[in-house]
């Protein structure tokens, strides 16, 4: 069990070993040196408060803790059933084939697009609804290229969830680095990113084909990034 340290005091007690063993159990590198820092820390002289005061501060942190606990279990236990409603879908193969999208950012995906292989009647359509699309106007000799501001916010943060995760495709990677060698900015370019892996998806759920590296690149695989 956990060593528990809800006072100062307590906190001041721990062994390193009691230290050591919470660090361990949640993965952390250098644990013998953080010990070493977070024993020190606790032993060092410290304001302190009426013996009252104190307690109550540390009934209510382990309650506000005990909630947090409670909340990540209840989260744990909805992914779960995200999980495996979504991996029983008919479309759950090819959303994972697709390069930065794991089974909650598929469900999330899934559910925000629809399963109707109807409802986009093109790339573009699927783009526009994901907002990911640019928003073009021209007036005259002038002409502007927008964000699209009006869209599904749930839906745009999976795709930007997605677009930063899929960057360890080689051909994602080229494509973004093409954004920023022209000065576009971070989140323009993965957005951009983003825009493409829509087209992708929409190409791979039209054909019922999973995701390939070398097709989906193919008009990108010979541009030179400086």
């Amino acid at each position: 069990m956990s060593p528990c340290a809800h006072t100062p005091g307590d906190a001041s007690k721990l062994t390193r070993t009691q230290i050591t063993a919470v660090l361990t159990r949640h993965r952390r590198h250098h644990r013998d040196a953080k010990a070493a820092t977070i024993q020190a820390a606790l032993r060092e002289r410290q304001l302190g408060l009426p013996e009252p005061v104190t307690a109550a501060y540390a009934a209510a942190t382990t309650a506000h803790a005990r909630l947090i606990i409670a909340l990540n279990e209840q989260i744990a236990a909805m992914e779960e059933q995200v999980k495996a409603h979504f991996l029983a879908h008919p479309d759950a193969e090819i959303y994972l084939s697709m390069p930065g999208i794991g089974e909650i950012t598929g469900a999330r995906m899934l559910a925000e697009f629809g399963d109707d292989p109807t409802r986009y009647a093109s790339a573009k359509a699927r783009k526009n609804y994901a907002g990911t699309s640019p928003v073009t106007r021209a007036s005259g000799k002038s002409r502007t290229v927008q964000a699209r501001y009006v869209r599904n916010n749930r839906l745009a943060d999976a795709l930007q969830t997605q677009a930063f995760a899929a960057l360890r495709s080689p051909g994602a990677r080229r494509y973004y680095d093409k954004q920023r060698v022209r000065e576009v900015g971070y989140n323009p370019a993965l957005r951009q990113l983003g825009n493409r892996l829509v087209g992708i998806l929409h190409s791979c759920l039209k054909t019922r084909t999973h995701y390939d590296e070398a097709t989906a690149w193919s008009h990108h695989a010979h541009t030179p990034v400086a």
